[in-house]
């Protein structure tokens, strides 16, 4: 069938429709598609359908006593010119309707809806010259009411889209790939974002991991380098397999269009620009821990909301060297944490991109935002691999904190100490009892608490850990729960996570940003791997959600009378 682009009403035919009882349809039963008249070579509406041509069209097609033509449920008294000879007639040249009897025009100007039309015989004027501009402004109102700049809109999206699966390999893969042994395919749907691959629907016939491996192997051979074929889960299933666990489903992609694209150079300035930047900020962390010991004026300016003008930076110079250290411990939490990514892709040959380091201020970093630049072969290795980066940064921060807890207690470390306000501590549920239950009540129930740097660096880096971890979007958590449980467990764990962020449950003063960031930044869910149906296992799945809970512990603040309870900051009643 043509595609509908452009219409000239040269009509031959004037027609006048009544409706009539126990009749068919007629746009349920004649589509409107575009066709050439091979005699007058101008394009023309045509009704059709293939019930004219069967055995029972003179049922659905006749003529009455009056000389009438029916179609369908609709009466037709036609009269019209011959563009041939200019000869005209009552009800047209029964020869060129005999010719292709599923052919009529239809003159917009004398058609009616509900009622009869006029049937007399007017006389048609000669049709104008065939150019752009003697097309009527309008459709007839029963056909498609496409434009030419609706069409070329369409052509350009397919244009500038992703290239399509050739219909030719299709059939070819489905007549060769598929059979009774290992899948057999009973429909065809669009696959991919914009519909740019097919998704084999069917009956599986053998060991879900079996066939696919050996499906992947036969495209190999037949196609080499130039498709990808992903195991999904059935869309809109609604019974599971016979042989136990979700009916599958076999999508086909072009490996251009599947893949991720290279790292680009715009993206490695970019990340080199934000790695700099979070250096930056690292060292700004480490001069605000030195809180009691800087100038008055540089103090009003981190803690007065109301401050403007930023101090003179030759004050903050005598500070930079002691910041180091601090600055080090964020740096190098996040540099532990990309590490540990690479280190668990290498063994399955997953490509990851460079890390974009995110600044923050009061952190020292968000992060980084990491990207898979090659497909994942299964659910396995996306939850092994999303789970190294956090855990690595986590071990290493979770020993600077303990280490810097030991060393706030020996009296000749007191020379490294910070003084800071105790009531930070009630920022982290499960930091602040750890800190309680090693520094003791009168160290910890005072308007400040003199720690050590790496303190700060281990919470910093702790915080960190447990934000990226949160299971919502492509974060690192987000990631891990949708290998481990999922795409639909993703969607339900992020509106909660989201919920609890938008309320402030979880992060307190960090909430809003770090919601905000997960919005731009992360919020999309991560794509679908080769084999997006096998299951990774109980023990990870223990361990993702022991992630989970520790998360939460870390982010839950102290609330007030807890911490009065426990002796944690001054907590002032009233």
């Amino acid at each position: 069938m043509s595609t509908l682009t452009s219409c000239s009403f040269t009509s031959t035919l004037n027609l006048g429709f009544r409706l009539r009882p126990n009749r068919i349809d007629l746009a349920e039963r004649f589509p409107l598609y575009n066709r050439r008249n091979d005699e007058t070579m101008k394009n023309i509406y045509i009704l059709s359908s293939r019930e004219l041509l069967s055995k029972k069209r003179r049922r659905i097609i006749g003529l009455d006593s009056d000389n009438k033509r029916f179609i369908g449920g609709f009466e037709c008294s036609a009269s019209g010119r011959d563009n041939n000879n200019g000869n005209s007639g009552n009800g047209g040249d029964d020869d060129d309707m005999s010719k292709d009897s599923n052919l009529a025009t239809i003159s917009p100007e004398e058609t009616t809806v509900g009622g009869e039309a006029d049937s007399e015989k007017k006389p048609v004027p000669p049709p104008p010259p065939s150019s752009i501009s003697s097309r009527p402004p309008t459709i007839s109102p029963i056909s498609s009411s496409y434009t030419n700049f609706q069409v070329d809109s369409f052509k350009l999206m397919e244009l500038l889209g992703p290239e399509k699966v050739d219909p030719s390999d299709v059939k070819l893969i489905k007549d060769t790939l598929f059979g009774y042994s290992t899948f057999w395919v009973t429909k065809e749907e669009p696959f991919g974002d914009l519909g740019e691959g097919i998704l084999f629907l069917g009956n599986l016939r053998g060991n879900r991991e079996e066939v696919f491996t050996k499906l992947q192997t036969q495209l190999s051979e037949i196609m080499g380098d130039k498709y990808n074929l992903f195991m999904v889960e059935e869309p809109n299933s609604e019974d599971p397999d016979p042989r136990g666990g979700p009916r599958v489903s076999f999508g086909m992609l072009r490996k251009e269009v599947s893949e991720p694209g290279p790292t680009t150079l715009w993206q490695y300035v970019i990340a080199l620009l934000l790695f700099v930047l979070t250096i930056g900020s690292s060292v700004e962390l480490g001069i605000a821990s030195q809180i009691n010991r800087l100038p008055p004026e540089v103090v009003k300016y981190f803690t007065d909301p109301d401050a403007i003008e930023p101090p003179d930076m030759q004050l903050l110079y005598p500070f930079v060297e002691a910041a180091l250290p601090l600055a080090y411990g964020v740096l190098g939490v996040q540099l532990f944490h990309e590490v540990g990514h690479f280190l668990a892709a290498f063994p399955k040959k997953v490509k990851l991109s460079i890390p974009f380091f995110i600044p923050n201020i009061t952190l020292g970093s968000f992060g980084a935002i990491t990207q898979f630049k090659s497909i994942l072969p299964d659910r396995k290795t996306k939850v092994d691999i999303s789970l190294a980066g956090p855990f690595a940064g986590a071990a290493l921060s979770l020993s600077m904190f303990g280490v810097g807890l030991l060393l706030s207690l020996k009296p000749d470390a007191a020379a490294d100490m910070v003084q800071v306000p105790s009531m930070l501590f009630q920022g982290s549920l499960l930091l602040g009892l750890i800190s309680r239950a090693t520094l003791g009540y009168a160290a910890m129930h005072g308007a400040t608490v003199s720690i050590h740097p790496l303190v700060i660096a281990g919470w910093c880096g702790l915080t960190t850990s447990a934000l990226n971890l949160l299971p919502v979007g492509c974060l690192d958590g987000g990631r891990m729960v949708q290998g481990a449980f999922g795409k639909e467990a993703l969607v339900g764990f992020g509106l909660t996570t989201y919920s609890l962020l938008g309320f402030g449950v979880l992060g307190g003063p960090l909430s809003l940003p770090w919601g905000l960031y997960v919005l731009i930044c992360q919020r999309s869910p991560e794509k679908p791997c080769l084999n997006d149906v096998t299951e990774v296992g109980t023990w990870r799945r223990t361990v993702v959600t022991v992630a989970i809970f520790l998360v939460v512990l870390i982010l839950l603040p102290v609330w007030d009378e807890l911490a009065e309870e426990l002796g944690i900051g001054l907590v002032t009643t009233f």
